[in-house]
């Protein structure tokens, strides 16, 4: 039988045979191809669970096991008593990765609505999301309580690369108070990991030194991290934890800082913009080194919001500037006990004296002298304790400016000291040599009239008045130092004979015990007496920048003191910088006020919490209600800044490693000092 149908050529018809050979052939290439196939794919099964039995072993641990790092607990900052600066609380915290997040827009928004983040740290979030590096973690909350956490951790497997972690966060007890001295930690930066390629940067909750001794010590107080292996479901639900090898914390680092007194002094400092400078007579340790106002490192911690950052930045007193070590002033009169020094060294006679009838004149013009009525007939010792500039004025020009320059090098000025931070201002110490380099002009009689009592081109930093006070008081080349270290070599001699050292000491000891321009700096002390010398630094003219309110605060003049106590027995030297103070009158009390808290604690408190309840509280306080102020001001939708905790038993788990507290205590006698009150200028020195 035949079947199709024949072609118009009459070809011949397809037969079965034909047909059933055709298939045959067909199948048996199929079948080849699918044996080939099947041998292929057993070859390949063969040598995945032969030949890669280990590298697909891994991969399969790894899918069910997650290695997380734990980040370690920074060292401890300590004070010369073993007292904390910086330290470490227990934290719970939500970090997101942005390469892990599938929407990250929806992933924030579902953040936001659980943790009832603001709009100002929504916008946050965002920014450092668009911007960060691969795996580095962003910062969504931290502090935050054990509920808001819960939260978020039932919810983590819905929410792909966020990642909540109870761990450790810095903290620093005196907040503000050791802004500038301690600095700040926050999260690695894209450049920071590029360069170092560290995993641990980009681990949640790693804090790396950003700035001041933070970052000075980054190696020190670093520490080790440990590591933590959980088992997990495949939608990433912890299902227990396997094994945990601890960190290891970073080594303390034990400070000169005697942080009682630092902290009194910050607050002491008030609504005033400056320093406080406080040194050790016998070792050249910094007891204290305050700058206020000043920034709280806690913010900066935490990360710190757009609102509170553009606050800071925009107000005039620069709270982002360490004017400690930054800041640059004209010394004013705080420089004649050196200038009488170097009159002494050079063998002027310290009863040689000059008739001031409240100006002299050097070549066409008249430089006053800050009582318009004159002195008299003045020496050395009642030109330093009466702040008299014409007697400096006259001699100057006879001594010259290179033995005075000379002597203001040997004093700490123009210095440059060896201390674990990041800059120094070093200020100038004019001379003839240092104008023609400088100016390209001849040094004349007026430079030497205007740098004699602190003015002109001299500028010199609040640590190296301190340093100048301390040297004038022993006569020894005293180094200072931040870093503790009982093994130090005693300073050496600047080469003075006792007889100059005594008798600028009873000078300055005049100055607020006898006639002097600061009788209310007087300790209220039984049998300490403190020796010092007020200055005032012209911002504008002298009789503009001694205004009253009507003149505006950038306008008036800075306020100085040096100091020293017991002026017979010298153990403590300090400086006190106030900016636009409008004149030493706003600086002696504040010292007077600093060197009593390192006699009588209590005395000293009872003065200061009575100017704060004028004042308007802390400074955290103020800070906290000046913030909130701003962003109603601004439209800003923020929380409030929440209240520092102390840090638990837990977030002092490194305790141990700090170094035992030092021997030896503050002293402690004397009375109740008078009433609080800001005194006002006592002889208005110039």
């Amino acid at each position: 039988m035949k079947f199709g149908r024949p072609s118009k050529k009459n070809k011949a018809p397809f037969t079965i045979a034909q047909q059933n050979f055709a298939f045959s052939r067909r199948t048996l290439f199929v079948g080849a191809v699918q044996g080939g196939f099947g041998v292929l794919l057993s070859a390949r099964m063969a040598y995945i669970a032969v030949a890669e039995n280990e590298k697909y072993r891994l991969a399969s641990e790894s899918n069910r096991v997650n290695l997380t790092f734990i980040p370690p607990r920074r060292g401890w900052f300590v004070d010369r008593f073993g007292k904390p600066i910086a330290t470490n609380r227990t934290d719970f915290r939500v970090d997101v990765i942005p390469d892990r997040m599938v929407d990250k827009d929806a992933t924030i928004k579902s953040l936001a609505e659980l943790l009832s983040l603001d709009t100002e740290t929504v916008e946050r979030i965002k920014k450092e999301v668009k911007h960060s590096s691969g795996f580095q973690p962003v910062q969504v909350a931290s502090g935050m309580s054990f509920d808001d956490f819960a939260k978020i951790s039932v919810r983590a497997p819905d929410l792909p690369g966020v990642s909540p972690r109870q761990g450790f966060s810095r903290y620093y007890p005196s907040g503000p108070a050791v802004g500038h001295l301690i600095g700040y930690v926050g999260g690695a930066s894209a450049e920071e990991y590029k360069a170092l390629k560290n995993p641990l940067l980009i681990t949640p909750g790693f804090k790396i030194g950003k700035d001041g001794l933070e970052k000075q010590f980054e190696k020190t107080l670093e520490g080790s991290p440990g590591a933590k292996r959980v088992e997990v479901t495949a939608r990433g639900k912890i299902v227990r934890e396997l094994t945990t090898r601890g960190d290891v914390p970073g080594k303390p680092v034990q400070l000169t800082i005697d942080i009682d007194l630092h902290n009194y002094a910050a607050r002491r400092l008030g609504l005033e913009s400056g320093s406080v400078v406080v040194m050790d007579c016998l070792t050249g340790d910094i007891l204290t080194m305050a700058s206020m106002p000043s920034f709280d490192p806690n913010s900066f911690s935490d990360g710190i919001g757009v609102s509170e950052y553009k606050w800071l930045a925009q107000d005039d007193h620069k709270p982002l500037r360490n004017k400690t070590l930054s800041g640059l002033y004209p010394p004013g009169s705080t420089v004649k006990p050196m200038v009488a020094m170097a009159f002494l060294e050079a063998g002027l006679d310290p009863e040689a004296s000059v008739g001031c009838s409240g100006g002299l004149r050097v070549g066409n013009r008249v430089f006053r002298c800050w009582n318009r009525r004159g002195h008299g007939s003045v020496n050395m010792r009642r030109a330093i304790s009466q702040s008299c500039d014409v007697y400096f004025y006259h001699f100057a020009q006879k001594i010259g400016m290179d033995p005075i320059a000379l002597m203001a090098e040997k004093l700490g000025m123009g210095q440059k000291f060896d201390l674990p931070v990041a800059s120094q201002s070093y200020g100038t110490v004019p001379n003839p040599a240092w104008m023609l380099k400088k100016h390209e002009r001849k040094w004349a009689a007026f430079d030497t009239v205007n740098s004699t009592i602190g003015q002109g081109y001299m500028l010199a930093n609040p640590l190296q008045l301190a340093v100048m006070a301390s040297r004038l008081a022993t006569g020894k080349n005293l180094m200072p130092h931040l870093l503790l270290n009982k093994k130090a070599k005693p300073p050496s001699e600047l080469g003075f004979t006792e007889e100059h050292i005594n008798y600028v000491r009873q000078a300055m000891s005049d100055v607020v015990n006898g006639d002097g321009t600061a009788g209310r700096a007087r300790l209220p002390i039984a049998d300490v007496k403190l020796a010092g010398k007020t200055g005032t630094a012209q911002v504008v003219s002298l009789d503009y920048g001694r205004g009253g309110s009507d003149v505006s605060w950038k306008y008036r003049d800075h306020g100085l003191f040096i100091c020293f106590a017991p002026f017979d027995n010298p153990r403590y030297a300090a400086s006190v910088v106030i900016e636009h103070g409008g004149g030493s009158g706003s600086a002696y009390p504040i010292a007077r006020d600093v060197l009593t808290f390192l006699y009588d604690r209590e005395a000293a408190m009872k003065t200061l919490e009575s100017m704060e309840a004028g004042w308007g509280g802390t400074p955290e306080q103020r800070m906290a209600r000046n913030l909130a102020a701003f962003r109603v001001q601004n439209g800003v939708d923020a929380k409030p800044k929440p209240t520092n905790e102390p840090p638990s038993a837990n977030g002092a788990a490194n305790a141990t490693a700090s170094p035992s507290p030092a021997t030896g205590q503050s002293p402690s006698t004397g009375q109740v000092p008078p009433t609080g009150q800001v005194p006002t200028n006592d002889a208005g020195d110039e």
